[in-house]
């Protein structure tokens, strides 16, 4: 029995709020089990120097984790006066699994920024960073295209990740913070809508594991992803 009593298919309840915020073109609350990010996209007309005039534009996503989203006050990187590796490594992360689904000549010489910003944190901060940000980009995308500023849809399918591990010698969906710290193995996968695998982040930290071990996590990863495809179409219709 995994120590939430779920099954080891059963993913934590995930809830979307759209529309949080009052100023950026896009934004949700994404809550998965007690794990919630908010997250807003905000589109700007300018682009960085290498981009400009090539007829395209780019997604870019910043990520942090408020002060007290853990058990413990964790201190503002502002204050530290730079960001850590982990920071670095998950806003990373979300950019590039938000450019796998976008066409950025279809976007234009515009930049959507995703701030994915951590307020309560149960593990797969990173995971719920990314389902949301979809989100708040397809609302975002959906007023430039209402407003004529662009024609063609960019967004070209869904994104979605979830995490997933080998917690006591079995594979299980959706680690939440005790799982996590205590998984044998653990792995993020980002995937597509239709079945494309955008990205893979596997390790192992207890104990190695073998071929059929990572194949039962990436059928776990689909299941999840499937039920967060679902809320994402929900969450968009409202």
């Amino acid at each position: 029995m995994r120590p939430s009593g779920r099954a080891p298919d059963e993913m934590r309840a995930i809830d979307i709020q759209t529309g949080f915020t009052k100023h950026a073109e896009g934004s949700c609350l994404v809550s998965f089990g007690d794990t919630r990010v908010l997250v807003t996209a905000s589109v700007e007309e300018r682009l960085p120097p290498w981009l400009r005039g090539k007829g395209e534009g780019w997604v870019t996503a910043e990520y942090s984790m408020l002060p007290r989203a853990t058990h413990t006050r964790g201190s503002r990187e502002a204050a530290k006066g730079k960001q850590s590796g982990r920071t670095q490594e998950i806003q990373r992360l979300i950019g590039r699994s938000l450019r796998a689904v976008t066409d950025m000549k279809k976007l234009g010489e515009r930049q959507i920024t995703l701030d994915c910003d951590v307020i309560q944190a149960d593990g797969g901060t990173r995971t719920a960073s990314i389902s949301g940000a979809w989100v708040a980009m397809r609302l975002a995308v959906q007023k430039l295209m209402d407003a004529g500023a662009i024609k063609d849809d960019p967004l070209t399918e869904k994104v979605a990740a979830i995490s997933c591990g080998i917690h006591q010698g079995v594979p299980v969906l959706d680690l939440d913070y005790i799982e996590d710290s205590g998984a044998d193995a653990d792995a993020n996968f980002v995937l597509i809508e239709g079945g494309k695998i955008a990205e893979v982040q596997a390790t192992a930290e207890g104990a190695t594991y073998d071929e059929e071990a990572l194949l039962r996590l990436l059928r776990l990863a689909r299941l999840g992803c499937g039920q967060i495809f679902e809320a994402q179409a929900k969450a968009v219709l409202r």
